[in-house]
């Protein structure tokens, strides 16, 4: 449990020795990789992988973007993003083309075929959310509580 903003309490530790399983760190990386291998899976219909499937959605909600902020928001650096754009791309999912007032910049515009996946993620996502073994008031929380861990560390 995490005790407060300054620190942890004895159950689960920063690293400071104990057991695996009470490393913080380690149920994070672990949650984080099975939850992606099974996305994975999942996705295998829709020609995404885990991390278009994220890119999509913030363009599903916006539409056209800038791709310095979608770095931002899915907290992927440019070495990462630029291949990955590439791809979804030449799948015909998004479309890049330079800033008319600042050719510096790239913009990401969903296309049709983009916008067609929306309702074959959502399938993705109820069933994702029908096979975790927690429930929807549990998920909130953990939502709430790894919101608060993201923010305060990018905040250092």
């Amino acid at each position: 449990m995490i005790q407060s903003r300054k620190g942890f309490n004895e159950t689960v530790s920063a690293g400071q020795g104990g057991k695996l399983r009470d490393q913080l760190t380690f149920m994070l990386y672990a949650g984080a990789k099975e939850t992606t291998r099974r996305y994975k899976m999942l996705l295998r219909s829709t020609g995404l992988t885990y991390t278009q499937y994220l890119a999509m959605f913030v363009l599903w909600e916006k539409e056209k973007i800038n791709v310095k902020t979608l770095g931002e928001q899915l907290y992927l650096d440019s070495g990462t993003l630029t291949p990955m754009l590439k791809k979804m791309e030449e799948a015909g999912f998004i479309k890049r083309t330079r800033d008319s007032g600042d050719e510096r910049n790239i913009i990401v515009t969903l296309t049709d075929t983009g916008r067609k996946l929306r309702s074959a993620a959502a399938a993705v996502e109820a069933k994702a959310k029908a096979e975790f073994p927690i429930t929807g008031m549990e998920a909130k929380q953990l939502a709430a509580t790894l919101e608060k861990l993201l923010y305060g560390l990018s905040e250092q």
